[in-house]
């Protein structure tokens, strides 16, 4: 039997010539959504430079590494299908809550265990469903957008605690790579239009070479080859943390099973069966417990790839598995990583603000398809308001039990586990009978 080389065959084995433009185009969408969140946690828990660039490489690394998994399954572990992986934007308010108060150790701890939860869910995906409908999912993903503008603020300024923070320069950068971005989404097609963040980033680090905002004294220190060497910064477990992480990655792998969806749609003009969504969300938990030994935040398939497949219909499995593979080896040169490294912060802020809004907007568009009745409104109203709140207002949490404290201490597992519990309490409207028949 020929072996196919069509483009739009999960199995098609193109040239390279063809394959390779085609999963660069992946690497391409994905790659600054792949390593902001490592630049903002090792911000948040004051790394050094050189551990910074480490992080980095790991990043890329575990990316490629957990995209080939999804590709090439191991057992159950992947769904054979052209998903991407990259470092979650989920987890980072939950990361920054844990490492702030217990350091990095704590969230790589936390994100292991809590790895566990995204796995058994993967073995129970269909009756699990239910509990997450779009209205619980929707409120999660508004609370993640709206925990992380301020962060997002904070580096489109300068990086929280800068001498020049707020400086025009700052703040020129940040505007700069924001206008880009949008003149790109909206007057672009093909690669433009899907690299617009890196492209925003790249073309922005340019303008700040004059403006003397890159240092790349840590450029030229940086070796050549260095093979990313698992658990540099260690592991710690801490109960509140790890149910922290485990709450999250039951969000995200919802998320990986629309993306999973979107995918077969669009490319094999089917729903998604059983074994690739069980697979893609059990390999989201495994590639995250990889992310932990190798010092990085949780790994999930990547909205924008689940887009580019949907845009071009390339479903070759071999295609992105290229990409893959240049991640992997871009993982191994230091001075790579020490590139993206020497960054400003306010080339970063502009392109996480735009990040940022998305992932809000994501969460209202859930929030309409679920409706605004009453019950969906108050579950809505309470859940944010909670949520949000006592993470704004600290203070405010100061004579609660320690588990209270915790729990409202961090937006995004407050008010999604309020959704939670609100959705299965409160009872679904019982509609009449005059109601049904105008339906």
């Amino acid at each position: 039997m020929t072996k196919s080389t069509s483009i739009y065959d999960l199995d098609g084995k193109p040239e390279l010539k063809v394959a390779i433009p085609l999963g660069l185009q992946h690497v391409l969408a994905m790659f600054a959504g792949n390593i902001a969140p490592i630049m903002i946690i090792a911000g948040v828990v004051g790394l050094s430079i050189e551990d910074k660039v480490f992080m980095i490489q790991c990043a890329m690394f575990v990316a490629g590494l957990v995209t080939l998994i999804q590709l090439y399954p191991v057992g159950r572990v992947g769904a054979r299908l052209p998903i991407v992986m990259g470092t979650s934007f989920a987890f980072v308010p939950t990361a920054i809550a844990v490492g702030e108060s217990y350091g990095l150790p704590a969230v790589l701890g936390g994100s292991l265990i809590g790895s566990l939860a995204e796995i058994i869910m993967g073995f129970f995906v269909k009756p699990l469903r239910k509990y997450f409908p779009p209205i619980v999912t929707g409120i999660v993903l508004v609370t993640i957008g709206f925990s992380l503008f301020p962060v997002g603020i904070n580096y489109f300024a300068g990086g929280a605690g800068a001498a020049d923070f707020g400086s025009p320069k700052n703040l020129f950068l940040g505007f700069f790579v924001l206008i880009i971005i949008i003149l790109l989404q909206r007057f672009s097609k093909g690669l433009l239009n899907v690299a617009s963040i890196l492209i925003g980033i790249i073309l922005g680090y340019i303008v700040a070479i004059p403006l003397k905002k890159v240092d790349f004294s840590g450029v030229s220190t940086a070796g050549w080859i260095s093979i990313p060497r698992p658990l540099k910064f260690g592991m710690e477990f801490r109960l509140d943390a790890i149910l922290k992480f485990a709450s999250v990655y039951l969000v995200v792998g919802l998320e990986t099973l629309g993306n999973v969806s979107g995918i077969t749609l669009s490319g094999l003009n089917r729903e998604a069966n059983e074994d690739e969504m069980s697979g893609a969300v059990i390999a989201d938990g495994v590639g995250s417990a990889i992310g932990a030994f190798f010092n990085v935040l949780p790994n999930t398939a990547f909205g924008q790839n689940a887009g580019i497949v949907a845009m071009t219909k390339v479903m070759s499995r071999y295609c992105v598995a290229t990409g893959a593979i240049f991640l992997m080896l871009a993982g191994i040169v230091p001075k790579f990583g020490a590139i993206c490294a020497a960054m400003p912060s306010s080339v970063l802020g502009g392109a996480v603000m735009m990040v940022f809004s998305m992932i809000t907007i994501s969460g209202f568009k859930m929030i309409s398809l679920a409706g605004f009745d009453d019950r969906n409104t108050i579950i809505l109203a309470i859940s944010l308001s909670l949520g949000l709140g006592f993470a704004q207002v600290p203070a405010a949490t100061e004579y609660m039990p320690v588990v209270m404290k915790s729990f409202f201490g961090d937006s995004v597992v407050a008010a999604g586990l309020l959704a939670l519990f609100l959705n299965a309490i409160i009872p679904q409207k019982e509609e009449t009978e005059e109601e049904t028949q105008a339906e």
